[in-house]
């Protein structure tokens, strides 16, 4: 339980209020257990897209989230290789685990991350074994979109993991979207481009990791997953006490907030070590040394001081920046990023704003991953037009709250004048196929 509270928390999901009416239900038809295997769908030819996410495959099965699902994800594959309609298969982001990871342990085990992705191989080797059939087989297009959690993992390391593989990024390491030739209203992203602590932050740092694109989320993992090892139940230290004096300033404000998540979050998971001691191992992405829990959490060194922190120093004032960087098109405030980071509703909402209520935007369809959360909902945009948006939910073996097992099948209409284009969400347990929920839009 505490394993998936942690991988719950850590998607840190934004708030952003819908401009129009947006139903949080889970809308479309009810939910139908026991379906007919849906990647045979009785067409003639390849119309199916199908959209997995948020896999989380590591190189050690000692702290890995995805063990006990591994066999029903492979046997997944399996079925998706023999399906004669299935046209492309969307890995949505969070592929490889490179995060959850103990704070005490070296990720690359002295090594580079070459090795790492081929330790994820040969603990994970049955699925990707599965994923590269379907690739050398060339009937079904394989595509991979980055997410957090493989955030810095690079395309030639993926291309060892998956060779031949079609990968979907920006010019930025870490984000990319998939837009569909064949449905030109359809984005797929994994989300996190939107997060404060999840989005990739190519500015804090650089004095001390040069080239970093590490952000706030990437420490806060690692810290979390240390507490799942140690089943900690209380902190060595006690937690620093900050008290906001300078309320004139946005940025001492938000700051305050900053620290005050922290705050949250290391009285949820707490740790056997002193916040001073450096236990947090990097070796990672430019970073090179070790760090403390106090190198994150802001501090003051009188209690009437400003409040300073050492990583990610002024990160609450380039937010704006940061947010150009990675390309958002509805830019967030800073204030609204930091106050509802963990939110678990407002990845749903950033969906809407950013596509389907954004008049710049042309997509009716969305599909993110990201907070592990299988979706479907329906709604209206401000030209009165349907839309659907999605979750593609995740594989991790414990999701309380939810379930796991997911994926998304997007359904390419004909060229009949009354075709529509049909979304549906599903679960995939003991080999039962169980569709959550499903709705149709006409293009």
């Amino acid at each position: 339980m505490k394993k998936s509270k942690i991988s719950f928390i850590l998607t840190f999901v934004f708030s952003m209020i819908a401009l129009l009416q947006f139903s949080y239900a889970m809308s479309g038809s009810s939910v139908i257990t026991n379906v007919p295997n849906p990647f045979n769908n009785g067409s003639s030819g390849r119309n199916e897209i199908v959209v997995i996410s948020d896999l989380h495959m590591g190189a050690d099965p000692s702290y890995s989230e995805l063990k006990t699902n591994l066999p029903a994800l492979q046997q997944l594959l399996v079925n998706i290789r023999a399906s004669s309609n299935v046209k492309e298969l969307v890995i949505g982001g969070d592929l490889v685990d490179e995060w959850f990871v103990p704070a005490n342990i070296d990720t690359y085990q002295g090594k580079g991350q070459s090795d790492f992705i081929k330790r994820v191989a040969l603990t994970n080797q049955g699925v990707i074994t599965a994923f590269n059939n379907i690739i050398k087989d060339g009937k079904i297009k394989v595509i991979y979109i980055p997410g957090n959690h493989d955030l810095t993992i690079t395309q030639e390391n993926i291309d060892l993991l998956l060779p031949g593989v079609i990968q979907m990024r920006d010019k930025q390491l870490g984000l990319g979207t998939y837009l569909s030739s064949d449905i030109p209203q359809l984005a797929i992203e994994h989300g996190h481009r939107y997060n404060f602590f999840c989005a990739p932050d190519m500015i804090s740092n650089q004095d001390i990791a040069p080239g970093t694109i590490l952000p706030p989320g990437y420490f806060f993992t690692r810290i979390g997953t240390l507490h799942l090892v140690e089943n900690s139940t209380k902190n060595t230290s006690p937690i620093p006490n900050v008290t906001l004096i300078s309320t004139s300033s946005q940025s001492q404000q938000q700051l305050y907030a900053y620290f005050q998540l922290w705050k949250w979050t290391m009285s949820i998971f707490p740790i056997n070590e002193s916040f001073g001691d450096k236990i947090i191992v990097t070796n990672v992405n430019g970073f090179k040394g070790n760090y403390s829990v106090n190198d994150l959490l802001p501090y003051q060194t009188t209690p009437t001081s400003e409040i300073q922190v050492n990583l990610f120093n002024n990160s609450q004032n380039t937010w704006e920046q940061r947010q150009k960087n990675n390309l958002v098109a509805v830019l967030i405030p800073t204030e609204h990023a930091i106050a509802n980071a963990a939110s678990a509703d407002e990845l749903d909402n950033t969906a809407f704003t950013q596509y389907l209520a954004n008049p710049n935007s042309n997509k009716r369809i969305v599909v993110f991953g990201h907070n592990h959360r299988a979706t479907l909902i329906s709604s209206t945009n401000s030209k009165g037009q349907k839309t659907i948006y999605a979750n593609s939910g995740t594989w991790i073996d414990n999701n309380p709250g939810a379930s796991t097992e997911n994926f998304v099948i997007i359904t390419i209409p004909d060229k009949t004048p009354s075709s529509a284009t049909k979304v549906a969400v599903y679960n995939f347990n003991n080999e039962v196929y169980t569709q959550m929920a499903a709705d149709t839009v006409s293009l």
